[in-house]
């Protein structure tokens, strides 16, 4: 008989499972009190039974355990000595607080973040961009009070927003926050306050605020934004256009925007109107970085979409539509095991020296 050398060695899932520290993931759930009421399930087993169930891409509960007795004789490489009985692990699901799994997220992104630099990104400003977006992930339930207006038959379905911020050269989420979808979005920017100084992050126009603006400008953080059209502001000045500026750029020009009550307070930032000939559209963007080229800053907005494929990617790749509970916890914990799941394949992706 020949042998088959195919399905030698490791599980995959166990070669994933390489960049994870244990000893980082029992710390985490000491400080965060996540062995309570726990007699053999531990958190350990409960990531990776979660990781199990992104990769596979199962529905529910019932498909995933299913899928644990089909693969029983592989379990012991993962570290699991028993399969997960379903009451179990719904009950995990919503007593394991989902910060932990955050955590978790976190100490591995931080651990090998240096195998994730891209090298492409030459350019210094590029290295230092941060980008923000939030996703909407609609509920069945109404478990999360959803956007838009009542239906006039039926129920409006809940959703979730996950808030995150990526930076450029790494394209992986490094900080998210998770908000009912009828939070707004600028509710987040003051989680930028902790960047290190001159970062650059850049955001759609829905993040507006100018309070916050103008503490990024206080804390030396530099913003690249979209006007809203709607937008009232005074102008101080206009920028002279080099000979080398491309013919895109329209209008480089400094303005005065009016913030807080009876709009006494003012925030400083500049204006760059610019044609984009492939769409044929006008972009007017807004930042308070007065040094870089008015081309630098179009192209800094430019980068903003790497973080709508980073969501097509999770949305197509992991199960995102069909939740493995009811509540909100247990919501955020299996979004939570999609973005480690899609981290690690991230990191597997850049050690891969072959094309």
């Amino acid at each position: 008989m020949v042998k088959n050398n195919n399905f030698s060695g490791q599980p995959l899932l166990n070669q994933l499972l390489f960049f994870i520290d244990k000893g980082s993931v029992k710390r985490i759930c000491k400080s965060n009190n996540g062995g309570a009421y726990v007699k053999k399930f531990s958190t350990y087993n409960h990531l990776v039974v979660m990781l199990f169930s992104a990769l596979g891409g199962y529905n529910s509960i019932r498909e995933l355990i299913i899928g644990l007795l089909s693969n029983a004789h592989k379990l012991r490489h993962l570290g699991l000595n028993y399969i997960v009985r379903r009451s179990t692990f719904s009950e995990a699901n919503q007593r394991r607080v989902s910060k932990i799994f955050g955590e978790i997220y976190i100490d591995v992104y931080q651990n090998n973040k240096l195998n994730l630099a891209d090298s492409k990104l030459g350019e210094a400003d590029m290295k230092r961009l941060y980008i923000m977006d939030s996703t909407t992930i609609s509920l069945f339930k109404d478990i999360l009070k959803g956007v838009g207006r009542n239906p006039n038959e039926g129920k409006k379905k809940g959703g979730i927003k996950a808030h995150t911020l990526i930076k450029a050269s790494d394209n992986v989420p490094i900080l998210v926050r998770y908000s009912a979808a009828a939070c707004h979005d600028h509710t987040f920017l003051k989680e930028l306050n902790s960047l290190p100084k001159e970062s650059i992050v850049t955001f759609d126009k829905g993040y507006v605020d100018y309070g916050q603006y103008e503490n990024f400008t206080k804390e030396h953080i530099w913003y690249v934004t979209r006007q809203k059209s709607n937008a009232k502001y005074i102008a101080r000045q206009e920028f002279d256009l080099s000979e080398g500026t491309p013919s895109s750029i329209l209008k480089d020009e400094e303005i005065v925007v009016s913030y807080g009550e009876g709009g006494k307070l003012e925030h400083l930032c500049r204006r760059i109107a610019y044609w984009d000939s492939e769409t044929e559209r006008l972009f007017i963007f807004i930042s308070n970085n007065f040094e870089l080229s008015a081309q630098a800053i179009a192209l800094i907005y430019k980068k903003r979409w790497q973080i709508e494929l980073l969501f097509k990617q999770l949305k197509s790749n992991f199960q995102l539509k069909y939740f493995m509970g009811d509540n909100e916890n247990a919501i955020e914990i299996q979004i939570w095991a999609a973005m480690l799941a899609n981290l690690l394949l991230t990191l597997v992706k850049n050690k891969v020296k072959r094309p």
